[in-house]
């Protein structure tokens, strides 16, 4: 029993078979993959590329049935077909011609397995279109009758017992039994190789189905001398990421040349690093910083990133300089939307790409939690300034703790903005406790908004304040992104915990009534000198960046 494999949708298989073939023959096998969802004038539009491509001598192509249409196979050069499945290619065969043309492989290899068929039956069981034919014509100009028929064409048990040579093209149902077919015919099977192994009955070792799929491949080959051979597949990212087998991150870590102490594990292929690291290697010389600009990725999806990650391999792998990739976390808007996520794509992508794209060690939920609680905090103080007296605020904001009433670092740093040079609650005049508790805000001029990490449209225009235990207070508000939050950016900018601490309290939240600009330092929403308070929610803590496979 043989087996073809003609087309590669066992994809590792026959890569190994097609460059083991190459580098015998000499020739150079390139791999492109299209995305699952191309559409046909996007294939189409692909082959029309290589066609004019000088370097690029023969083209094949592997897709999957429903995209086997007229207008694709046509698209390929005649004398670029090296799978003989154009309409020209298909006519010169049928007619005859003396003039140069291109045989399907598959049908190559299938007269190459059969001998002596003068006057014996051959019958193409659920095999049509280019293969189809080009196994008719051949067959019947080696002395062979042929006849075709599908597996469930009716009297196929007839048809089957007096067929000396069966050749398939689709799997053997259950229901044909091995009965039915002539002892001692051949059976040539044409169908996937992997679903088949084991069809009529007779096991067929892994040598064999190799020897045989390998026949297909030199087939292909030896059509004529070509330098390039460009199998066109399809394997989404996701499928390509899950195929790999990520380094432990502790491993990669230490490869390049990270201490112990130096990083912190998330998961087996995730961890931060310390910004310790820095101290450490501050004698060594700079390496050389590349930036790839923003451009506008291509049908494909190749944009920055896939570009960024493809230069590191070239380097690192080919140039052997030891290089890294620098990328943004992907926010969970566009992952989930049209544009999708930012690993990268292909066999230039970082892995795992789920991992990567949705969370990642929580640097962007931290952010989220960070930007709503300032933004809570906003709608609270206008809420509370305007149904309590100074009082009952100073109260609130200045407690007394086992009898004992203080102002926080915050708070006196918000004294010494406003001119008030005391430390003691209990010295405030009414006037400079009424100054100092009462921001003001107007809530026309607030520009802090919430923000969340997915796709929400209805959250783009919403009121808040509707219960009951607001009072009343309702305004007009809005979710953004995520990532636009200005706490990304300074997130992105910081240098240090204090750096960070100065540049959240300067952020400016609103105007008061005055058109003063009111900060989230005014609302002692801050850093304290300890590293508590609302900014703790940042990921920061002496970490800078975080390590991943690619």
């Amino acid at each position: 029993f043989l087996f073809l494999f003609p087309k590669a949708h066992n994809v590792p298989l026959v890569q190994e078979i097609n460059k083991n073939f190459a580098e015998e023959v000499g020739l150079r096998v390139i791999n492109i993959c299209l995305p699952e969802d191309s559409s046909k004038d996007e294939i189409v539009n692909e082959i029309l590329r290589l066609n004019e491509d000088p370097n690029v001598q023969g083209l094949a192509l592997d897709l999957p049935e429903s995209l086997y249409s007229s207008k694709i196979l046509n698209a390929v050069k005649p004398e670029k077909d090296v799978d003989g499945l154009s309409d020209v290619n298909l006519a010169r065969l049928v007619r005859g011609e003396d003039s140069d043309y291109l045989v399907s492989p598959t049908a190559g290899a299938v007269m190459e397995l059969l001998e002596d068929l003068d006057g014996k039956t051959v019958l193409l069981v659920g095999i049509n279109g280019a293969l189809g034919s080009s196994l008719q014509c051949l067959l019947q100009r080696r002395g062979a009758i042929t006849a075709s028929c599908l597996w469930k064409s009716p009297g196929l048990q007839s048809k089957l017992h007096h067929a000396d040579v069966v050749v398939a093209g689709s799997p053997k149902p259950d229901s044909v039994p091995e009965s039915w077919l002539k002892p001692g015919s051949t059976i040539i099977n044409c169908s996937d190789l992997l679903s088949e192994k084991h069809s009529y009955g007779q096991k067929s070792s892994n040598t064999t189905e190799n020897a045989v799929c390998s026949l297909a491949v030199a087939m292909r080959m030896q059509l004529r001398q070509i330098s390039w051979l460009l199998f066109v597949f399809f394997s989404s990212d996701i499928e390509i990421s899950r195929a790999q087998s990520p380094k432990a991150v502790d491993v990669l870590a230490k490869e390049i040349g990270l201490l112990t102490d130096e990083i912190e594990i998330y998961g087996q292929t995730k961890a931060k690093v310390r910004l310790s690291l820095l101290e450490r290697l501050k004698d060594q010389p700079d390496g050389k910083y590349v930036l790839v600009a923003g451009i506008t990725p291509t049908p494909l999806g190749e944009g920055k990133s896939t570009v960024t990650i493809g230069l590191v391999q070239a380097l690192t792998a080919h140039l052997k300089i030891n290089s890294f990739a620098c990328l943004r976390q992907p926010s969970q808007g566009p992952t989930f939307g049209v544009k999708g996520g930012a690993a990268g794509g292909g066999y230039a992508q970082v892995i795992p790409m789920e991992e990567f794209n949705l969370h990642l060690t929580g640097d962007i939920h931290a952010i989220t939690a960070a930007n709503n609680l300032l933004a809570a905090a906003i709608d609270a103080r206008i809420l509370h300034e305007s149904t309590q007296s100074d009082k009952a605020l100073f109260n609130r904001l200045v407690p007394v703790v086992k009898g004992v009433r203080g102002f926080s670092s915050i708070q006196l740093a918000r004294l010494r903005r406003l001119g008030i040079n005391k430390t003691d609650p209990e010295t405030l005049t009414e006037e400079e406790m009424s100054r100092f508790v009462r921001l003001d805000i107007d809530p026309s001029t607030i520009t802090w908004q919430r923000v969340v990490d997915t796709n929400d449209r209805f959250l783009r225009k919403i009121t808040v304040g509707q219960a009951n235990t607001e009072k009343g207070f309702v305004r007009q508000a809005q979710f953004d992104i995520a990532v636009a939050s200005e706490i990304m950016a300074i997130l992105a900018l910081t240098t240090s915990l204090k750096d960070m601490k100065e540049r959240l309290g300067k952020i400016v939240v609103a105007n008061d009534k005055k058109g003063e600009p009111v900060t989230a330092e005014d609302l002692l929403c801050d850093l304290d000198s300890t590293g508590r308070g609302w900014g703790n929610k940042l990921p920061y803590n002496g970490y800078a960046k975080s390590l991943v496979n690619y």
